[in-house]
């Protein structure tokens, strides 16, 4: 039986219309930033530290909009599937810094997610939420 991974993961839209995304050292696809709760955190406080550490970006829990738990195949683990509680958090400016594991980030378009190499669980059901009015 396949493992299953807990994370939680931000769609973090610019005002200019840009999703930012992150691709972790070792990994070809790119993810919503995000990652594993410590022990007794919340979902929203682990969304926020993670944010904080993969890209610098400062959040609070009332600048996140829920978006529910999404599943999908894991993307750096074979034969595990990721669960993850999803948020939007809209920033005034496409800016943010690669730090802790993440190799490089990218601020992306809607027309450049076909041409994007996106994690399943980003791909099937979280970007598109980037561009949806139903996280306005």
């Amino acid at each position: 039986m396949s493992g299953v991974i807990h994370v939680s993961a931000a769609v973090i839209v610019s005002t200019d219309g840009r999703a930012l995304v992150v691709r972790k050292h070792g990994a070809t696809v790119f993810q919503q930033p995000g990652g594993k709760p410590d022990p007794g955190e919340s979902a929203m406080d682990a969304v926020i530290r993670e944010i904080a550490e993969e890209t610098g970006i400062r959040a609070a829990a009332e600048d996140l909009v829920p978006l529910g738990r999404f599943e999908a195949a894991a993307a750096n683990e074979p034969g595990h599937r990721v669960i993850a509680d999803a948020f939007v958090l809209r920033v005034s400016e496409a800016r943010a810094d690669a730090s802790a594991e993440i190799a490089e980030l990218r601020w992306i378009t809607e027309h450049e997610v076909a041409s994007t190499p996106l994690a399943p669980l980003s791909r099937t059901h979280l970007i598109g939420f980037a561009w949806s009015g139903s996280a306005a």
